[in-house]
């Protein structure tokens, strides 16, 4: 499923991008993909772009635990703001790794915000970078 929200070729708009994918880590390319497209409409140079995309990568890694989840999904919301973009994904995970492992050493190096939480359905990463030309 994928959702937009917004008007797009205004630099003054939001537009969120919603996409659900069964929680496997087959369907993980899907969500690198969306990453790396999203990120180009900011301009970002293409090593920003690929950090982006490790990093989205690395959180969904990390609430999939590297295993399927049958009859589970895994979410992701992209916000695209005047030079931003906010990603926030949920997952199945009932937990996340120490802040203090080499997963959040890699998703902290690659983007400029990392948020995290946990709810009865699983728990969540929010990965906010801010650069680009898209101002």
């Amino acid at each position: 499923m994928i959702t937009v929200v917004g008007q797009s070729g205004k630099t003054n708009v939001t537009d969120v991008v919603e996409l659900r994918v069964p929680a496997d880590p087959a369907y993980l390319t899907v969500i690198r993909t969306a990453s790396a497209g999203l990120a180009a409409r900011l301009d970002l140079t293409l090593d920003e772009i690929e950090d982006l995309r490790i990093a989205v990568d690395e959180a969904c890694a990390l609430l999939l635990g590297h295993t399927t989840h049958p009859d589970a999904h895994l979410y992701t919301e992209f916000t695209i703001r005047p030079g931003a973009l906010d990603v926030h994904v949920r997952g199945p995970a009932r937990t996340l790794p120490d802040r203090s492992s080499f997963a959040w050493s890699v998703l902290e190096a690659l983007v400029g915000r990392v948020e995290t939480g946990a709810t009865e359905e699983g728990c969540w990463i929010r990965l906010s970078h801010t650069g680009g030309r898209r101002a």
